[in-house]
């Protein structure tokens, strides 16, 4: 920084006002900074600017617990980077909190004290109870972003995830392909009220019916990402709907969906594509009882969001880029 002040002329406080977006500095000294900047290639150090405050950047991450294994392993790949981010003042949390229960998240948000959380990642619930919560933690002074599951209707700074439309669509390119022309596919949802199954759901509807239409599809069917739901909901499909040819999955509980499916007797003649590569996914991947399986990566997603989180103590949510991670699309053949 007082390279940069030299260079163009200014004081240190200039230099610091234009990196952190304060007003009164005027466009042309402005200028001349950002000028400065850009000619010594200089990147603010987030690591350093805390260590010369004597501090730490505080993250908390709310994570739904529960059976569903994709949210273990977005623990499992904070875990593995809390001592590296230790190292550089960053000081991870990790909660985990009642599945698909928007009054425990709300709860959560509302008890974050600016003293303790600098910034929050929180899985959304799509419940105004929860939009208000994160509306709340932005006016004390909290960051919030969402991970996996969105809640565009609130205040949150950033989305870090997949292409849930996109995601949606692709499962039905791949389906359309899969299944007979007079076929018929079933859906299960984990639940309706997240965002990402909501949006994955709108995109395979919409995918089918412009690209497919002669395939017939049934559901949703809410499994609320639970085991034991999820592989009643797949034995009654597979009961009532002798002529089902496909099976789709974009939520949890894929034990249940294998455990449904590994009896049926009808694995030759039945396409399913599900969501996460997990235990369960990559198991019935090969045993073939899954065909597909299109995943967000935990490991790109919590890397992204710590990321994020650096950007915004650093430069402010106008300095955010977009949070999209890329849909991975595993099969049998090339899953390690």
């Amino acid at each position: 920084m007082h390279d940069v002040a030299r260079k163009a002329g200014v004081s240190l406080a200039t230099v610091d006002r234009v990196l952190n977006a304060r007003p009164g500095v005027r466009p042309a000294t402005a200028q001349k900074v950002e000028e400065a900047i850009a000619a010594l290639d200089f990147r603010r150090d987030l690591s350093a600017s805390l260590l010369a405050r004597s501090r730490d950047l505080n993250l908390s991450f709310l994570i739904p617990d529960g059976a569903n294994e994709f949210m273990d392993n977005l623990e499992a790949a904070l875990r593995r980077r809390m001592r590296a981010a230790a190292a550089e003042r960053l000081r991870i949390e990790v909660l985990r909190l009642r599945a698909l229960d928007a009054g425990d998240l709300a709860g959560r948000l509302d008890a974050l004290s600016k003293r303790t959380c600098d910034c929050v990642v929180i899985v959304a619930t799509e419940d105004p109870a929860v939009v208000r919560a994160v509306d709340s933690a932005l006016r004390r002074g909290i960051e919030v972003m969402t991970l996996v599951s969105d809640l565009p209707g609130s205040s949150r700074r950033q989305f870090v995830g997949i292409d849930n439309v996109a995601a949606g669509r692709t499962a039905a390119a791949l389906m359309g392909r899969f299944c007979p022309p007079d076929g018929k596919v079933a859906v299960i949802a984990g639940s309706l009220g997240l965002r990402d199954h909501l949006e994955r759901l709108e995109g395979f509807l919409a995918a089918m019916a412009e690209d497919f239409p002669h395939l017939s599809v049934i559901g949703p069917f809410e499994g609320q990402d639970e085991r034991m739901a999820t592989e009643a909901l797949t034995r009654t499909l597979l009961k009532s709907h002798h002529d089902l040819s496909g099976l789709y999955n974009l939520g949890a509980g894929n034990a249940g969906l294998l455990a449904a499916l590994e009896g049926c007797g009808r694995r030759d003649r039945i396409r399913v594509i599900a969501h996460e590569v997990t235990e369960p996914t990559r198991r019935g991947l090969a045993a073939g009882l899954i065909d597909v399986v299109l995943d967000q990566n935990p490991d790109a997603e919590i890397g992204a969001a710590i990321d994020a989180a650096r950007v915004l103590a650093q430069h402010g949510p106008a300095a955010l880029d977009g949070g999209r991670i890329e849909i991975g699309i595993f099969l049998r053949d090339n899953l390690r």
